[in-house]
């Protein structure tokens, strides 16, 4: 089996797909999260717009990678560190109250459930690379 046909592989190819449909859902449709959630619009909806446009391009790249995540696994590594560092801003955020806690159901698909399998492509890659440098 290549890499490209492994399981990482193909959630990494998922996770792609998932953040080109919900980069595009943020760009597309900027006010259905808050009114579903009955929060009050942000002022300047462009911003949320830009944050969809950032997952969407970000979904490109795990596609890029999902061909070989060992190779790539640079995009693996960044993707990874926003999927934690998200939810950290989002606490801090919880923490000083200026974002409500409904909020925070978004932190599950977009990050939460990337963090094992994210981890495990880049544990894979540094097995391989480390005695390359």
């Amino acid at each position: 089996m290549t890499i490209a046909q492994d399981n990482k592989s193909k959630i990494l190819f998922a996770a792609g797909i998932y953040n080109i449909v919900y980069g595009a859902y943020l760009v597309l449709l900027p006010k259905h999260f808050f009114e579903i959630t009955g929060m009050g619009l942000p002022k300047y909806l462009e911003f949320w717009q830009c944050i969809g446009m950032i997952v969407g391009v970000y979904g490109l790249g795990y596609i890029i990678a999902a061909r070989d995540y060992i190779k790539h696994y640079p995009i693996v590594l960044v993707g990874f560190l926003g999927k934690i560092f998200g939810p950290i801003g989002f606490a801090g955020a919880l923490f000083q109250k200026t974002l409500p806690v409904e909020f925070g159901i978004m932190i599950i698909p977009n990050d939460l459930i990337w963090w094992v399998p994210f981890f495990l492509m880049l544990k894979k890659a540094y097995s391989v690379h480390q005695f390359k440098a």
